[in-house]
């Protein structure tokens, strides 16, 4: 008996912006459906791309599986290459045929992939056009465990993307047997069920679909709530997905079927791709650095990667398996097993549950494998502000309870260091808002682990109403303007770097500390937008008018001495007072109960009751 590993796929239409996610031609190619496409006479087509090409190396380390097989149904005369790569990723053919209309198979043993590599194919049509239809790689061996997941849907006022979701799983046939339930957690007062499309996807979906509501405590309580589902069902794994994402079917299947092939439990993510630039991807595997306690993507110089002019044959860099630390949320699968051994996931709201949670889990022995082939795609970092709104209590909390419970460096390293840093360079950008959040978390942290679940209620309200002390975080005056910024580079390549970014500092500390801001009386500054308005630009003014990411609100920002001297005492004093507790905060965090069933359990009847 044969289990289909990866279908090859293909865009639903011909989009030639994804097109080459799915197969690598210049021209002469037609796509006739989801799984076939037919090539112009004299052409070649290769199917050495992101979503089609067999990720050799990833299935042969945390799969152990022996061999693969690549089965191809043509129509037509054409020659079919099997190809492969090196980790260095240098690609030889592997085997060959002379192909007429009818079915092909390659069999490949895998045990050359140990250190890296990827297989697929190329077909060069003759003097006819040539279709390729139904393409899979196949394997003989079963799978360690039943692959079968329930899909869990965290949804907050976004019924639109949450519906196209549902209606993408529903239509898919493959799907069927793999996704047992589509759990959605409605946390909104849009609710989903009110949404165009939604009785039809649920009608098509049927008993498979899940709609639970619930006070909205964030992701990580909407996704506590399907993992809690899970974990009391006999389904091995739950898929873990944001709900303002567009999903690409295909992957949801494979992340299943890796996850139960795997030689052990092993959270499998996928990655982002960019939704407004649809060939970007973000990062191939990400990691938590120790010293700094911060997340990153591994060989984050080369990321983003745009797969659109990155040829798969082209790049070293994706041949050989990277190791990450942790995946995002936005699309995980989350073995049963892990759920049970491990707990739900810490009460954080957002921000740095889906890393805390790995590195509970890998404490636990089990990995995280971010799958090539595997992803969805969803709005940027680039296209958010979240460091500078409400989230930056979160992003400060949390960063520095999952360094408590989890880092092995005395006072988590450099992190404290690093949290005076963002302060400072809050501060010099005119932004105290985030700063004042920053000073209400660390506050919280060093009130002891109680707060957490409660926080899950209260935290949010608390930090929209603070924002009103702050007039930077109101849109600015319909009128207003300022000259234009000066040309500066889309990178960050004027940043002080060495000893002059040392005497820069300084001199901007010193600057903010002593020197009398000019009033508004003779005009704002300058004008720029997030993209540009980095803390060494923005410290040089008294005044900006800001254009925010993906809002595109303007905001105004005006040099208050009074404000930066009073955040910039309390910085010095939160830091001083963390550091010394940090021990004794180590020990509190680590006893607590704050990912248990039963500790999950009281804050959801507790919000029910609200």
């Amino acid at each position: 008996m044969s289990h289909v590993l990866q279908h090859v796929v293909l865009p639903g239409e011909l989009d030639h912006e994804v097109l080459p996610l799915y197969v690598r031609a210049d021209s002469g190619l037609r796509v006739d459906g989801r799984r076939s496409v037919t090539i112009e006479p004299g052409r070649t087509v290769s199917f050495a791309s992101y979503f089609n090409a067999f990720p050799a190396a990833y299935w042969r380390r945390w799969a152990a599986l022996e061999s693969v097989t690549l089965v191809v149904d043509i129509g037509g005369t054409a020659d079919v290459a099997l190809m492969a790569s090196d980790p260095d990723g240098r690609a030889h053919r592997v085997d060959f045929r002379e192909a007429t209309t009818g079915r092909i198979e390659f069999d490949t043993p895998l045990s050359g992939f140990a250190d890296g590599g990827w297989l697929w194919f190329d077909v060069a049509a003759s003097s006819e056009a040539v279709a390729v239809r139904d393409a899979r790689w196949v394997a003989t061996s079963a799978p360690r465990v039943e692959p079968r997941a329930s899909v869990g849907i965290t949804t907050f006022n976004k019924p639109d993307y949450c519906v196209a979701t549902l209606s993408a799983l529903a239509e898919d046939r493959s799907l069927d047997d793999v996704v047992e339930r589509v759990i959605v957690v409605d946390q909104g007062d849009r609710r989903v069920e009110a949404e165009e499309g939604f009785a039809a996807a649920a009608s098509a979906l049927g008993r498979r679909l899940r709609l639970v509501r619930q006070p909205n405590l964030g992701g990580s309580g909407g996704y506590a709530r399907v993992m809690d589902e899970v974990d009391r069902s006999s389904e091995p794994f739950a898929l873990l997905m944001d709900d303002d994402v567009h999903v690409e079917p295909e992957a949801v299947r494979r992340a299943i079927v890796f996850a139960a092939y795997c030689s052990r439990p092993t959270i499998v993510g996928g990655h982002m791709l960019d939704l407004f630039h649809r060939t970007k991807l973000y990062a191939w595997a990400e990691v938590v650095d120790e010293v700094p306690f911060m997340w990153r993507a591994e060989h984050a110089e080369r990321m983003p990667l745009d797969l659109a002019g990155t040829d798969l044959r082209e790049e070293p860099l994706l041949h050989r398996p990277m190791e990450a630390d942790y995946n995002g949320w936005w699309m995980c699968v989350i073995p049963r097993e892990a759920i049970t051994r491990t707990g739900l996931p810490l009460p954080a709201f957002i921000k740095w549950d889906d890393a805390e949670y790995a590195l509970r889990a890998r404490a636990q022995g089990i990995p995280t494998v971010t799958l090539p082939g595997v992803a969805l795609w969803h709005m940027s970092w680039e296209g958010k502000d979240d460091h500078v709104d409400w989230q930056a209590y979160f992003h400060a909390r949390n960063r520095i309870v999952t360094a408590l419970l989890h880092s092995s460096v005395p006072r988590g390293g450099t992190l404290l260091v690093h949290s005076r840093r963002v302060d400072l360079k809050h501060v010099l950008s005119m932004q105290y808002y985030p700063v004042a959040l920053r000073h209400t978390a660390l506050e919280a942290v060093l009130g002891g682990p109680e707060h957490m679940h409660d926080d899950l209620r209260t935290a949010l309200g608390r930090a929209r109403a603070l924002a009103a002390e702050f007039p930077e975080t109101a849109d600015a005056p319909a009128d207003a303007a300022a000259p234009a910024a000066p040309p500066w580079p889309d990178d960050e390549s004027d940043m002080p770097a060495g000893r002059r970014l040392k005497a820069f500092t300084l001199s901007a500390l010193l600057s903010a500390w002593f020197h009398r801001p000019r009033g508004l009386a003779h005009g704002i500054d300058v004008a720029l937008d997030a993209r540009h308005a980095r803390w060494w630009r923005l410290s040089r003014y008294d005044s900006a008018l800001v254009t925010a990411a993906g809002s595109g609100r303007r905001h105004l920002y005006v040099r208050d001495r009074v404000a930066a001297r009073r955040l910039l005492r309390e910085s010095a004093r939160l830091h001083r007072r963390l550091r010394r507790e940090w021990p004794r905060l180590v020990q509190r965090y680590r006893a607590a109960d704050l990912t248990s069933s039963r500790a999950w359990a009281h804050t959801f009847e507790a919000a029910e009751a609200r």
